[in-house]
């Protein structure tokens, strides 16, 4: 901010508190050092850091010298993603107040610090963003570094305390200022009008299409090393290549059995229960050693969600482990303030979660719509995931490596975007390049760039402009056309299950293509039903809760046992979908020997009989594997249940053809070789497509990907026809797709945009009642005391309204509002807070002063002077697109010109659940956003308590609503 001149009083009330502030430094540097013995994390070692952190005011005056600010910095120790989360996002003095400590706290404890609009957008004449390393070179070894907290926003912490971080934990990106940011950006580039100028601005915008190309690229190379490493693997559990151990048995043996390959029976010559018995024990033994490796590499990136955040335990992992509530539960009265006093609260127990467990997309598709979420886009977890998917899908378990894929390549996009200030501090634009990165990882786990892009497109982003689609294709052409020269299983196939058709389809088979279309997404709804009635009865057990390597045991047990006698559920799924979809053909080597080419209709029953059992284990083992500690993904096992069930109905459709050659309806078909015309993998194609559907809820993107595998245009139409029936079915039985269930579930703030809500309401029913705790009056005077606000700042946090704002009110009418983030980090460069009082307007100047330093108690700089503000009486329709289209996080509210309240994003996405279930009892929906802060929706209500009373207004409004 530049210098100001200062009004007289506020001189004066500066000057009357400069004697008594070195007694009150030395009083708190007291309560510094007994804070820090009481808070030592070494006495706690079972106590997760608690989310809620009082920070010194950061000052720069002789109060804290050099000395004391170093050691303050060295002794921050570095965290990483197995960190509690918000623990020490900031780099600067702070004192983590302990449950179980009753030191006297000298305000209430907060959150780390926001990016403000004074930064990076009201100041056009001094760096808009932060102060890091501005050579290139440095940039690129910290973004192969992981860094304190490495993820999407926490990544702009600095080491000086006295700049920001961004956006904290379990917050919204604000859209609108992030594009303000960058335009002012763009504008300061284009500004230069010479040689250079032109040739910066180029580079500038060439950065985007670096990024594309490079996330690409290092996708399709991780992808490679994934698939050739994860083959091999998968073979140990049979045997191994005497030729070369790291071969796999295909190549060892390319042209069938060969003396290279040895099994273990043959190595141990039988020892001890016999060749078969022994290769079974190996076999099993080795599945659960592989998976318990895996679950044990996930484990590592173990991460707690502190009591204030807490989530619901059904996650993609489908159990998050609850940890057990500290011992000393004491709040010290000076650490809140007197309205919270009454108000004797338990602290709910943290909750924990593995970002490297299951497949991410959920996470991912809810960072891409603004939400920020620490720990899931790092380096670790990348490193992590990547090779716990190796060990995972090589033990056998019913999982496959297409779904991670899709949070490795963000990862990698998140990584990539911190080579470049241009992404690296603006986190809309970095969702621009993790939008391409998904779509890469689509691309590189089905062949198939043009479904990456609409999978992008339909799936995941949130804000796809046309830039963002070409840079998407461009990316997913990249990385396929690399991961195509790499050639990972050497028949210059992209993917395992790329198949070619070469006879068209027959007119009579609509029918049959039409009900694999309906059992396919009746399926994929009813797994989706299975898996949360699964998770909701076998995972509730406390030792399958609080052990999480107990489950992946077990199903990796049990996988082994009853996966090893059938000869379809022991191959590898994705080779197994291969088969499964194959024409058949001698000439093919890819195929296995699996008896599922018959020539006569006697054939048939016995492949109808084993197809049958392999569809009863493998689904069975999809259910019970899927939200285990692993990393797991569920597009190809969904595909492989599918493409069991297809294959059944096609040879149903094969014997009656066999079996009736002379009606008319099937001409010349049952004349044709290979046993008639009709060909059983098309129909296992379409029906694992139509079972993806209806886990998914993919429609133009499966109908393309499918197209990509097959590479002919005349199957598109049953493609097409199966994959509309499905998603029909589908959404009938279960109307929400996994990942839609699972968002919801986790209560997650996903404002879902392509599913706009019916609105029958106004603005005015959900607008609670405007408190004078949450406003800040100048009505008398523009100077209103830092004790003040800081009360009034507690009440948001406690509200978790972390992202919202003090709306600023003269005589009633809305004039300004500064938002919590820039009030709090205001609130902490005060020199002395208790008796300081603070310029909330801009007030003419009436002094000259050469002094150059802002003034920390002017905060009109902080203050957006114009708000976005809507009638008390505008339709809930209009509501909704604001919020959806401008990406707010609050709206304010008139009457008349006059304020009449605010409503936050969080508010608005609940009453908007509630309108959409139509739930009679709003209560326990409502107050969600309370039991994030660590106060529970059920606790009573207390008179003195201005959140719980402002949670039952609320709900009392929307419950009127769901009646309706």
């Amino acid at each position: 901010m530049p210098g100001r001149r200062h009004a007289p009083r506020l001189r004066e009330g500066r000057a009357a508190m400069a004697d008594s502030q070195a007694d009150d430094d030395r009083d708190a540097q007291d309560a510094d050092e007994a804070s820090t013995a009481n808070n030592n994390p070494a006495n706690f070692l079972s106590l997760p850091t608690s989310p809620t952190t009082s920070r010194r005011p950061l000052t720069s005056s002789s109060n804290m010298n050099t000395m004391d600010r170093s050691k303050s910095i060295a002794g921050v120790e570095a965290a990483d993603e197995r960190s509690p989360l918000l623990g020490t996002a900031s780099r600067s003095r702070v004192r983590i107040q302990s449950a179980h400590s009753t030191q006297a706290s000298p305000r209430m404890p907060h959150l780390s610090r926001n990016q403000s609009y004074a930064d990076s957008v009201k100041s056009t004449t001094r760096e808009r963003h932060h102060s890091r390393a501005n050579s290139w070179g440095q940039r690129l070894i910290q973004a192969l570094s992981d860094r304190q907290d490495s993820s999407m926003a926490e990544s702009k912490g600095s080491i000086w305390p006295d700049e920001r971080v961004w956006y904290d934990q379990f917050t919204s990106t604000d859209w609108v200022h992030d594009s303000i940011a960058d335009a002012y950006r763009v504008k300061a580039l284009r500004s230069r009008k010479d040689f250079w100028g032109r040739i910066i601005v180029l580079l500038d915008g060439a950065q985007g299409w670096i990024l594309s190309a490079l996330v690409g690229f290092t996708v399709a190379v991780i992808a490679y090393v994934v698939n050739v490493t994860e083959a091999t693997t998968f073979d140990f559990k049979d045997g191994y290549c005497a030729r070369a151990w790291y071969m796999s048995e295909k190549k060892c043996c390319p042209h069938g059995p060969c003396t290279d390959w040895r099994n273990w029976s043959e190595v141990l010559n039988g020892y001890p229960f016999g060749e078969r018995w022994t290769e079974y024990g190996v076999y099993v033994s080795c599945v659960v050693i592989l998976a318990t490796l895996s679950c044990l590499l996930t484990l590592t990136t173990k991460t707690v969600v502190p009591s204030a955040y807490r989530l619901s335990t059904f996650d993609e992992n489908l159990a998050a482990e609850a940890m057990g509530p500290p011992g000393d539960n004491d709040i010290d009265e000076h650490s809140i303030s007197p309205r919270q006093q009454a108000a004797e609260q338990e602290p709910t127990p943290p909750m924990i979660y593995y970002s490297a467990a299951g497949s991410g997309v959920a996470e991912v598709r809810v960072i891409l719509s603004g939400f920020v979420l620490h720990g899931f886009l790092g380096l670790q977890t990348l490193v992590i995931k990547t090779a716990g998917l190796v060990l995972s899908v090589a033990s056998g378990l019913s999982l496959g490596k297409e779904g991670p894929y899709v949070h490795i390549a963000t990862c990698v996009g998140n990584i990539a975007c911190r080579l470049f200030s241009k992404y690296d501090s603006n986190d809309a634009k970095r969702r621009e390049v993790l939008s391409a990165a998904a779509a890469a990882g689509v691309a590189v786990a089905f062949g198939a760039p043009l479904g990456g892009v609409l999978f992008g497109l339909e799936e995941v982003a949130y804000f796809f402009p046309a830039k963002t689609l070409f840079r998407t294709f461009f990316c997913c052409i990249t990385a396929a056309l690399t991961l195509k020269f790499l050639n990972p299983y050497g028949t210059h196939k992209i993917v395992m299950f790329q198949v070619r058709y070469v006879v068209d389809w027959e007119y009579f088979e609509l029918a049959s293509f039409i009900l694999v279309g309906v059992l396919g997404g009746a399926a994929g709804a009813l797994f989706i039903k299975a898996s949360r009635r699964w998770a909701k009865t076998f995972r509730k057990i406390p030792a399958i809760k609080a052990y999480p390597l107990l489950e992946v045991v077990l199903v990796a047990f049990v996988t082994g046992i009853i996966g090893y006698w059938n000869s379809l559920t022991k191959l590898p799924v994705a080779k197994l979908l291969y088969n499964l979809a194959a024409p058949c053909d001698d000439r093919d080597n890819n195929l296995d020997q699996l008896g599922l080419c018959p020539e006569t209709s006697d054939d048939i029953p016995p492949i109808l009989l084993n197809l049958f059992a392999a569809f009863l284990i493998k689904g069975l083992l999809t259910i019970i594997t899927f939200g285990i500690k692993v990393p797991a993904g569920i597009y190809v096992p969904s595909m492989v249940v599918g493409g069991l069930m297809g294959r059944l109905i096609g040879h149903c459709v094969q014997w009656i053809v066999m079996a009736n050659p002379t009606w008319s309806v099937f001409g010349t078909c049952a004349k044709m070789p290979n046993a008639t015309c009709i060909q059983p993998g098309v129909y296992g194609l379409i029906a694992a497509g139509s079972t993806m559907c209806g886990v998914t809820r993919l429609s133009v993107t499966l109908a393309v990907i499918l197209f990509e595998l097959t590479g002919s245009l005349d199957y598109v139409l049953p493609f097409s026809l199966a994959i509309l029936v499905a998603k029909w079915t589908a959404d009938a039985i279960e109307p929400l797709s996994i990942y839609d269930l699972l968002t919801e579930m986790n209560s997650y703030p996903f404002l879902n945009n392509k599913h706009k809500p019916i609105f029958t309401s106004e603005l005015a029913d959900i607008v609670p009642r405007v408190r004078r705790e949450k406003i800040i009056d100048i009505s008398s005077s523009p100077l209103v005391p830092a004790s003040s606000l800081r009360t009034k700042l507690e009440l948001l946090h406690k509200a978790g309204e972390l992202d919202g704002g003090l709306p600023i009110v003269r005589n009633g009418i809305l004039v300004g509002l500064i938002p919590a983030p820039d009030l709090e980090y205001a609130l902490d460069n005060l020199d002395d807070e208790g008796s300081s009082l603070c310029l909330m307007a801009n007030v003419p100047s009436i002094e000259d002063s050469d002094d150059e330093q802002p003034d920390p108690c002017n905060f009109a700089p902080y203050i957006d002077p114009a708000p976005f503000a809507l009638d008390i009486r505008s339709p809930m329709d209009l509501v909704y697109e604001c919020f959806v289209k401008l990406g707010l996080r609050y709206i304010c509210i008139l009457r008349d010109g006059r304020y009449a309240g605010m409503v936050g994003d969080l508010l608005f996405l609940n009453s908007t659940v509630l309108m959409t279930n139509n739930q009679a009892d709003a209560q326990e929906e409502v107050c969600e956003i309370h039991a994030r802060t660590g106060r529970e929706g059920g606790q009573h209500v207390n008179a003195a308590d201005p959140t719980s009373i402002l949670c039952v207004e609320v709900s009392s409004t929307i419950k009127s609503i769901a009646k309706c």
